[in-house]
């Protein structure tokens, strides 16, 4: 009602642009109820982004924060000129000098004020309305905005919460993935629909080891303690690998009955048992990781790889919920049983959408393939959203209605259903490259497979129809990278390894071993390879906000680098 007061219409758009935080759910809540639309706009998103996501949508209002105002909106604000009110969610002061005059900033608890002194009714949404206008953190192009409607939330919500079991009030759940990403923000809404409690974190404050914890404190997941939460692979992947170094730094004996528990533990999990005993003696300790009380795991995002699959379901004691969704869904599609400990399979559609399979003869991927049906994957049915915010020529690509009047949205992925429903994602079609002698290289498939391998921390793999080879570029773990150079006499700052010669063989020797042992093609092993000193980060550029590489920022970034591996074949 606050922000009616300050001018705010029903079925306009409202844009909120700040860190995941209480705040930020309370605030779309409201917008929800007085039907304004949402326009979420990612914390980590450059000037330029901003700025086309507010001019695209035309908004008069946001909601921030202090920092992102003072780091990164106002220097934008002249770009914006629509926009007349900022709303600061913060406890900060009530004037704000140097700002330009046609902009007002209030403070949320202000405004919130103003709405228990206003007569302004609700104006209760329509089941069709749009409730959010969410731009995509875009591995490709512009971000653009996916247009969501209140009965496309209810669905979606409704479908995964009937694949999470035993949801009640008892519940914790720790919020610190963006809240502008839809896997965060239906997990969140899931919670509040079953009355679990929230608590917020950021990936800087989450575990003991966090950058901004003081050494000797605990991050937030120690002190929350959850029994639930959302992760993307990418930071289970650092998990894994982290707890894996450790592991190879245990005595001869330790590291003995390390791998004697969990290949025993993996044995009863495949028969269906529990192993309370190994749990108390061997594995508490990596389960209080994550504040010791965790029931479930919910994976999204990306593919989460076989080997750190096993280590959650073995080593954190609790199940992994694969699911699979896109933003063009409401973040619904599938998700794994909780009593499924199979692994690379996101599970069985949702209660709330069908799947099928088109055929797709470019990648020779096709539905009466045997022993199991291939195809591009379509996901029907009220979790569909309603298209991209003014973008008809991409919502004629990317949504198609059937002769039923059932909308599909067309995902690009390359899946495989196996014999008792569940979905395989085999491919992407952005991924698949075909090579000058007419192999054709799945880029992902490499990315999944030699992410497996300890020197790597990240990986993007890279290749055109003009060459006959594929290359990479990597970011290495820095611990095993200074170990491997340490082992041949090589020795230097971070950044000298990262570029020498000599160390890029190295490496390149070990990916070869870790490519063949997990049975690449020799044509889909990277011939040559680039080390960047630096990991890559959303703030960069170079990967959207759940670590998806952005491909086409990649091969801009490394253009330079690009030719050199390419040039003298």
């Amino acid at each position: 009602i606050g922000l009616a007061s300050l001018g705010q219409q029903p079925k306009t758009n409202i844009a909120i642009f700040c860190e995941t935080r209480a705040e930020w759910l309370i605030a779309a809540q409201a917008c929800f109820a007085h039907n304004f639309r949402l326009v979420t706009l990612y914390a980590t998103l450059g000037g330029p982004a901003v700025a086309h996501g507010l001019n695209e949508t035309e908004v008069t209002h946001i909601i921030t924060s202090r920092e992102l105002l003072e780091t990164r909106l106002q220097a934008i604000l002249i770009k914006v000129p629509r926009l007349q009110h900022i709303i600061v969610v913060d406890n900060t002061p009530t004037t704000w000098p140097g700002y330009p005059q046609n902009i007002t900033i209030h403070n949320m608890a202000t405004v919130q004020k103003m709405g228990v002194l206003s007569e302004n009714g609700k104006h209760c949404p329509q089941s069709s309305d749009i409730a959010v206008i969410m731009y995509t953190s875009g591995s490709t192009g512009h971000p653009k905005g996916v247009m969501i409607s209140h009965s496309n939330i209810i669905a979606g919500i409704t479908g995964m919460a009937d694949r999470l079991p035993n949801l009640c009030e008892e519940d914790t759940y720790i919020g610190y993935l963006p809240l502008a990403h839809v896997l965060e923000l239906s997990a969140e809404l899931v919670c509040i629909s079953h009355g679990c409690r929230i608590g917020y974190s950021s990936p800087h404050t989450l575990v003991d080891q966090s950058t901004k914890i003081k050494k000797g404190s605990k991050g937030d997941i120690s002190i929350l303690q959850p029994t639930m939460m959302a992760a993307v692979p990418e930071i289970m992947d650092r998990i894994y690998k982290n707890v894996m170094m450790k592991v190879e730094e245990m005595s001869c004996l330790q590291r003995t009955l390390f791998i004697l528990a969990y290949n025993y533990k993996l044995e009863q999990l495949a028969k269906g048992h529990s192993t309370p005993l190994c749990d108390r003696l061997i594995f508490s300790k990596i389960r209080n990781l994550l504040g010791g009380r965790t029931r479930l795991l919910l994976s999204g995002g990306a593919p989460l790889s076989a080997a750190t699959q096993r280590f959650m379901n073995v080593c954190l004691c609790c199940p992994v919920g694969q699911g699979y969704g896109l933003t063009e869904t409401c973040g619904a599609g599938t998700i794994s049983e909780h009593w499924d400990y199979s692994t690379g399979r996101v599970g069985g559609p949702l209660v709330c959408c069908e799947i099928k399979l088109k055929n797709w003869a470019d990648g020779n991927y096709y539905s009466t393939d045997h022993p199991h049906a291939r195809g591009e994957i379509l996901i029907g049915g009220p979790n569909v959203t309603m298209g991209y915010y003014k973008n008809q020529d991409k919502n004629q690509d990317d949504f198609i209605v059937d002769e039923n009047g059932q909308r599909w949205f067309c995902t690009g992925d390359i899946g495989e259903f196996q014999e008792d429903g569940c979905l395989k994602i085999i491919d992407r079609k952005k991924d698949l490259v075909k090579l000058q002698a007419g192999e054709y290289v799945s880029l992902g498939k490499v990315e999944a497979i030699l992410k497996n391998c300890p020197l790597i921390d990240n990986i993007c793999a890279y290749a055109n129809s003009d060459e006959n080879y594929v290359i990479a570029f990597m970011v290495p773990n820095q611990k095993q990278l200074q170990l491997l150079a340490h082992q041949h006499g090589m020795e230097g700052s971070w950044e000298d390894l990262c570029s020498s010669k000599a160390v890029e063989e190295l490496v390149l020797n070990a990916l070869n071993e870790a490519a063949l042992a997990a049975q690449l093609e020799r044509f889909e092993i990277p011939r040559k390879i680039c080390l960047s000193p630096e990991p890559w980060m959303p703030e960069m550029g170079l990967v959207t906000d759940a670590f998806k590489l952005k491909r086409e920022q990649l091969k801009t970034y490394y253009h330079d680098d690009i030719k050199r591996m390419y040039a003298g074949k």
